[in-house]
């Protein structure tokens, strides 16, 4: 069956929870009222969905549709802003407390059991073969124009997959695992609450991603992590493809594809997450302060 909103968010917590929980606690975990909460339960268990407080089998199959089946990792280009280190070493396979910057995203994925891993790469491109001693599932694909394009032309590389799809910047240092989601009811693009931001950030109005821009006040600022539903997934092969084909289209970023030039195709949800769970780290002084080992 086909779940609504509050369906899905009570049965979303339920199998993370892997327990039955109160009515209170659904309350709080998905932000519903208790009157909410308490009509949603009486559907899912009338409709066999929930049983004695747990979520049962069929619910579980009723989830399947939004379940993340694959991460797509944007990993081809040069990391200019941390030189010298990335003269030898790409972005995402720099260790940071002695772990590659990139394996934390990657063991994020199969906690949430996402299994699929690709990671679409171009410059030092052999050195990513080192993580097949850890991660033996992950598959390569290459972008031969890493280094005349922008990182549109790795999702033009890879647009054929992105549906129930998260793609990620490979070069985000993760510290809370936990917003690596298995199950998401629509397209999603992570992003930090904030009062004032010079970075690239999001207008948003009832949850939506409304514009996408350098700069704002009371804004939301953008965390290079996004989930593709089924639908947007197929929209995307075919955008990707004419943006990067348009004028000046190869300079673009590759989600300025749903969130600017093809805007009209797709209503794009936020999702909330914290300064603590994970930072981009823009240059080689940034990593210095992050990894005094670099201070030499």
């Amino acid at each position: 069956m086909a779940l609504t909103k509050k369906q899905f968010d009570v049965l979303e917590a339920l199998a993370v929870s892997k327990s039955a929980l109160s009515q209170r606690a659904l309350e709080k975990l998905t932000g519903h009222s208790l009157g909410t909460i308490n009509r949603t339960v009486k559907e899912l268990t009338d409709a066999r969905l929930i049983t004695d407080g747990q979520i049962s089998n069929a619910g579980f199959d009723a989830l399947e549709p939004y379940r993340a089946r694959r991460a797509i990792f944007i990993a081809a280009g040069f990391g200019s802003r941390l030189v010298p280190i990335t003269f030898n070493t790409p972005k995402p396979l720099v260790r940071v407390h002695g772990v590659r910057i990139i394996d934390h995203l990657i063991d994020a994925c199969l906690a949430a059991g996402i299994n699929e891993i690709i990671i679409v790469r171009g410059y030092l491109a052999e050195q990513f073969d080192q993580l097949l001693y850890k991660y033996p599932m992950i598959r390569f694909i290459e972008n031969p124009a890493y280094n005349e394009a922008n990182n549109i032309s790795s999702a033009l590389v890879a647009r054929y997959m992105l549906s129930n799809a998260y793609v990620f910047e490979a070069d985000l240092l993760l510290s809370n695992p936990g917003i690596i989601r298995k199950y998401h009811y629509s397209s999603d693009f992570l992003a930090i609450r904030t009062p004032r931001t010079d970075d690239w950030c999001f207008t948003v109005k009832d949850g939506i991603i409304t514009e996408e821009k350098v700069g704002g006040v009371d804004c939301w600022q953008m965390v290079g992590i996004s989930y593709w539903d089924e639908t947007d997934g197929h929209r995307l092969s075919q955008d990707i493809a004419d943006v990067y084909v348009s004028p000046g289209g190869k300079e673009r970023y590759w989600e300025q594809v749903p969130l600017v030039y093809a805007k009209d195709h797709y209503a794009v949800a936020v999702r909330e997450c914290f300064a603590d769970d994970i930072v981009e780290i823009d240059t080689f002084r940034e990593l210095k302060a992050i990894d005094p080992t670099y201070n030499v």
